[in-house]
This record gives C-alpha cells, structure tokens and sequence, in this order.
C-alpha cells in the first residue's frame, strides 16, 4: 500500500461538480492499493499517517501529527500510485489492486483512520475526481506499507 501525503490549509474533492469531501486544515492522502495488500497494511499505513509529525509546534519545528491540531484527512483512491513506467511509456498496471480486492481495504483503511481520527472525508472509489488542496509549505511525504522507499 502506498501513499502521498500532503500537509494542506484546505481541501476538496468533487465528481461531477459535486463537492463529496473536504477538509480544512489537515492530510491530503492519495492511497494506492497494491493486488497482494492486507488489512495489516491498512492497520500500519493509517496508524503511521495520522502520527506523523509534520505540523510546526509553537516553535515552528515539525513536531505535531494531524491528531494533535485537531486536523482532517481527505483520503482520495489513486491505483496509478502503482504505475510502472520502467519498461516502455505506458504505465503496467500490473502491481495495482483490482478494483473488487481494492475497494474493500478503502473502506477498511477509511475505517481504520476513522477509529483515529475524528474528521476523515474521502473521494468516491472508481469515479473521476477533482481535486483541489492548497499544499501548506508545501510538505509532502511518500510512504509505503512494505517500507520500499
């Protein structure tokens, strides 16, 4: 499992010119889910998102996680995070999840950030999304389940 993570002031995300998430301060996470993924990547991946200290402290040090600010995360499906152009232009897919294996760790992993965190929008899973963020600082982080990079 893997994810973009990117420290924002605000956020949104719509289908079809409506709004079906958004946050203001907080995480915007971009997941992708890779076909051999378990609810024990789920567990890590969100456990370690909503713990990161990424936001500055009174001394404008990255001290403090989205929990500590009180902060949202907006957790947007993105298979492509799986895309392999090292043969060749066109992406493989080959590594990402099918969407009925895919669509069930969403579900768990929004569940998961749900027991941890009080604010969690998400996208709509296999559907063209808008997203608009306002990157703050910009900050944003790579994370991987399987700890690749």
């Amino acid at each position: 499992m893997r994810a973009v993570v990117q420290r924002v002031t605000r956020a949104k995300v719509t289908v079809d010119g409506v709004i079906v998430g958004e946050i203001k301060q907080g995480l915007v996470v971009l997941l992708g889910i890779a076909r051999d993924d378990s609810p024990v990547d789920v567990e890590y991946l969100a456990g370690k998102i909503v713990a990161l200290r990424i936001f500055d402290d009174e001394t404008g040090k990255m001290n403090r996680s989205v929990k500590d600010i009180n902060g949202g995360l907006l957790v947007i499906s993105q298979f492509t995070l799986y895309g392999d152009v090292r043969r060749g232009l066109r992406p493989s897919w080959f590594d990402a999840a099918a969407p009925e294996v895919a669509e069930p760790l969403y579900e768990c992993f929004l569940a998961q950030a749900r027991k941890l965190l009080t604010e969690v929008a998400c996208g709509s899973f296999r559907s063209m999304m808008e997203v608009e963020l306002v990157n703050d600082g910009p900050v944003t982080i790579l994370l991987d389940s399987r700890k690749q990079f």
